[in-house]
């Protein structure tokens, strides 16, 4: 099976791949800007880990604002 370039995409298909394209950004820039404001005694676990996590695809940025930030 040949791998299909952005060219043999339909455009509906190229439109949904940008949209979750700009999602991706979106969650990943905003985790990394709650936690360079939040301070350290606000983040379960370390701020480095939860940093590199924000990179994973959707499940970082989901996991940290799901779990990573504490509740007051």
């Amino acid at each position: 099976m040949a791998r299909r370039r952005w060219r043999d995409l339909s455009g509906r298909q190229r439109h949904w791949i940008a949209v979750g394209a700009v999602i991706q950004v979106c969650l990943t820039g905003a985790a990394l800007i709650d936690l360079r404001r939040r301070p350290a005694e606000r983040i379960n676990g370390s701020r480095r880990f939860w940093t590199m996590a924000a990179f994973v695809d959707f499940i970082g940025p989901l996991a940290y604002f799901l779990r990573g930030r504490r509740r007051l």
